[in-house]
């Protein structure tokens, strides 16, 4: 149940939450995020994307005190004067990812595999083409050993004959969270991740910078990727309505869906009360 007053630390997904479909954000959204900040409560940006797509997400969420990115494995604190400061910065060693492919494929079959690797801006992942892939804008084909050539941010995953919750339960099951952290995102793909990343994590960065309690902290998301911070956070944990099963069953409250500003209407309605 959520608590009465304010929580002393928001934090929203991104792509599916805030976004919407058209891959905006609306001046309303924009607007109710600044009075959040203007009433003393941090904001955060958590999400999957990569630090190469950085200034698309301050764009996306311009009033984001920190932004917990690549699923918690890069943070960042944006308040400090003197410019962003990184906090976290985790990589997947890749002969680790190396074995962990060969592990799954023993058992699931041919993978398509992409690599996010670099952290420059706009960088494109590297790896198999996949028609799915809504951004093949950002992507470049590179062969396996090519991929597997150095450590990486986070690796993303499919077969043929799995739909992605169910390649996600059978590489669970393979694949010890001492070895790497498995979620998905809504993108078709399986996200692999270093051993203890998560959005929860990466949350937990800011709350210790903070001095935060993880009871007092709100959050917002859609996906399985947003569960380790809906387990976490204490205060209120809301999914929009056009969530995956498991995050509203994991929910406090549902908003609404992320075109019609769902974040929004319910931040506006709580600082309204």
């Amino acid at each position: 149940m959520t608590r009465p007053g304010l929580p002393k630390l928001i934090a929203t997904d991104l792509d599916g939450t805030l976004v919407r479909s058209d891959e905006t954000v609306s001046a309303y959204t924009h607007g109710v995020l600044d009075r959040v900040r203007a009433a003393g409560i941090p904001v955060v940006g958590a999400t999957g994307r990569g630090p190469r797509l950085t200034e698309l997400t301050r764009n996306d969420i311009r009033a984001a005190d920190f932004l917990v990115m690549a699923g918690g494995g890069r943070v960042v604190d944006q308040s400090d004067p003197t410019g962003p400061l990184v906090l976290r910065d985790e990589r997947l060693p890749a002969e680790v990812l190396a074995r962990l492919l060969a592990d799954l494929e023993a058992a699931v079959g041919p993978l398509t595999v992409m690599v996010e690797a670099s952290d420059e801006h706009d960088a494109p992942l590297w790896g198999d083409y996949h028609e799915s892939w809504p951004y093949q804008d950002r992507f470049e084909a590179r062969t396996r050993a090519e991929c597997l050539s150095c450590d990486v941010i986070k690796a993303f995953a499919r077969t043929a004959d799995h739909h992605v919750d169910e390649l996600l339960a059978v590489a669970r099951r393979i694949v010890s969270p001492q070895v790497a952290t498995l979620t998905q995102a809504g993108l078709g793909f399986i996200e692999i991740c270093p051993p203890g990343v998560d959005k929860a994590s990466g949350l937990t960065v800011v709350a210790q910078t903070l001095g935060v309690d993880p009871a007092d902290v709100l959050v917002f998301g859609d996906m399985p990727n947003d569960l380790p911070m809906f387990e976490w956070a204490g205060w209120a944990r809301v999914a929009v309505a056009n969530a995956h099963p498991d995050v509203r069953a994991a929910a406090d409250e549902v908003t609404l869906r992320n075109d019609d500003d769902g974040v929004a209407v319910y931040l506006d309605r709580l600082l309204s009360r």
